[in-house]
């Protein structure tokens, strides 16, 4: 099996073929828009920019899975990366990621590439697995 071999649906409803994306480096993020890393859309978007010609793609996957926080539909998901921080990489349709609703891509990357764990002598690693904010605004 391939990742190639999925179907998955765009944040519209329209169902795309992964295998528009084969030949491609391809960055998969599962992503929420109300969450304490949203800001991370802005950097996305350079990288992308940056190397897309090159054959770069990231992929977009809006999900609710994590404190609820992507409470939207699909469209207002993407929508909201595309006015709050530009983004012109694909967004999909909100999915799981975990559990047994999750979606076949995720269970076929977690397979193919299982999560190793944070390296705590590693700053970037310490600061992502660092515990959330509290929000403290009424």
């Amino acid at each position: 099996m391939s990742i190639y071999q999925f179907e998955v649906e765009n944040a519209y409803g329209d169902k795309v073929s992964l295998e528009e994306f084969k030949g491609k480096v391809l960055l998969v993020v599962n992503t929420a828009s109300k969450c304490r890393f949203t800001y991370q859309f802005e950097e996305l978007q350079k990288l992308y920019e940056k190397y897309q010609k090159q054959g770069f793609e990231i992929l977009g996957f809006p999900c609710n899975q994590f404190d609820q926080q992507e409470p939207g539909t699909s469209d207002q998901a993407a929508s909201f990366c595309q006015l709050k921080y530009g983004v012109t990489f694909p967004m999909f349709a909100k999915i799981d990621v975990n559990g047994k609703d999750a979606h076949p891509l995720f269970h076929y990357l977690k397979q193919e590439a299982p999560f190793r764990g944070f390296d705590e002598s590693n700053m970037t690693e310490k600061l992502v697995n660092y515990p959330p904010l509290i929000n403290l605004t009424v």
